[in-house]
Order: structure tokens, then sequence, then C-alpha cells
């Protein structure tokens, strides 16, 4: 599967929202839109590719806030685990107190509990369940070998989600332990902030998953 890969980063929180285009079909499909749809449908324009879906990786506001206007723009469905419904639902109420006003909260059309894949080109994009950082978080693995990682805010280059936003210090943990470490050395880890990595870098550097550190720290990025 040959992908182009535009990214963009949205919100307040500088978090980065992704065009993944499959270029053999044209068909593409946007990761974590947390804000500035008018700039999203720019690059989704400029691209030329047809947007089957929107995905998120979990409910935060920085990671769903242009769900709405770019659902409504393209009439394709949105994406999300069904356990982050609740931090969806608050959506409005954060914006307002993080200075993101007028946010809507988006109808999810797709359970990504439901699903452990979704066909995208002549493939899929594997659906792997990644709570912790959120009840319902997900991340999104391409390609034929799953070697690119969108791991939204469970996964950062040394670092982990924070915990204290709806999540849970323990599911995380274990999240870690049996679903993130075993992930191979080359498997590419794109985050919703700050550089990418590989999971080679990571499980050698990373406090968190080489033992140096436990899951109680809460003084994380979003």
């Amino acid at each position: 599967m040959d992908l182009a890969v535009t990214t963009l980063v949205v919100s307040p929180f500088q978090q980065k929202c992704r065009l993944i285009v499959d270029r053999a079909s044209g068909e593409a499909v946007v990761v974590d839109p947390g804000d500035d749809a008018p700039r999203i449908m720019k690059a989704i324009r400029a691209s030329g590719a047809k947007v089957k879906a929107l995905l998120a990786t979990h409910g935060h506001l920085d990671h769903t806030g242009a769900v709405a206007p770019l659902r409504d723009a393209l009439h394709v469905p949105f994406g999300l685990h069904g356990a982050d419904r609740p931090i969806l639902a608050l959506m409005t109420e954060h914006g307002e107190v993080f200075g993101m006003d007028g946010l809507r909260v988006p109808t999810i059309d797709l359970d990504l509990a439901e699903v452990d894949t979704i066909p995208f080109g002549s493939g899929v994009i594997r659906v792997v369940k990644t709570p912790g950082h959120t009840p319902g978080g997900c991340t999104f693995l391409f390609g034929e070998t799953g070697r690119m990682g969108l791991f939204g805010d469970s996964l950062f280059h040394l670092s982990v989600g924070r915990t204290d936003l709806g999540g849970d210090p323990v599911v995380y943990a274990k999240t870690i332990r049996e679903v993130i470490l075993p992930m191979p050395d080359d498997t590419a880890v794109h985050s919703g902030h700050g550089p990418s990595s590989t999971m080679a870098v990571e499980r050698r550097d990373n406090p968190f998953l080489n033992g140096e550190l436990d899951m109680g720290c809460p003084d994380l990025p979003m």
C-alpha cells in the first residue's frame, strides 16, 4: 500500500491531524481532526483524494473538535470507540474552558469497539484497542505489514498520555505491557503531539516502556 501522509498541526494543543491517502485508489481518511476544519478541507481538496471516513484515536476535544463540520461537508461516517462517548459528550463544555468556542458534538457512525479492521484502498486499516489514556483509545495501523501506526495519545516519543482526563493508569499499564510493547521494532510511531519515532526507540528509551517509571504521573502531554 503506497500512502501519502499530510500532517496538519491544529488546535491550541498543537495536535496533529493527519490526512492519509492511498495513492493507488485515491481513497483517504482523516485521522484526529481536532480543529480548523477549513484548513483541513483545503488540504483534502489539494490532495484530490476522496475521503471515505473520519477517524479519531480517542474522544478528547483536540482530536475531535472539527469532526462535526467536516462530517457535514463531506457526508462521510465518523468512527470512534463507543467507550469514549461520555468524553465526546462534554466537547462543547470543555471547548469553552479551553478557548475553543462553538464546538458541536458529532454523531458516531462507526463504533470502533465493534471492528478490528476498516477497508481502505486495496488493504485495510487495523484498529488496535489501546485503552488507558481514555477508555476507548485506539491505535490505527496502516500498510500491508501494519508498520505505520497512528497512536494518538496512547504513546508519545519518550512519554505516554496522561490519565487524569478520563483515563485509568492500571488499564494503561496493561495496554502498554500486552499490546504496545509487543509491536515490531520497525513500527513507525506517529503520535498526537510531538515528534514521531519507532517502537525500537521507544522500547529502548521511553522510561514508561523500559521500566524506569510507572504510570502514576499525570503531568504529561494531553
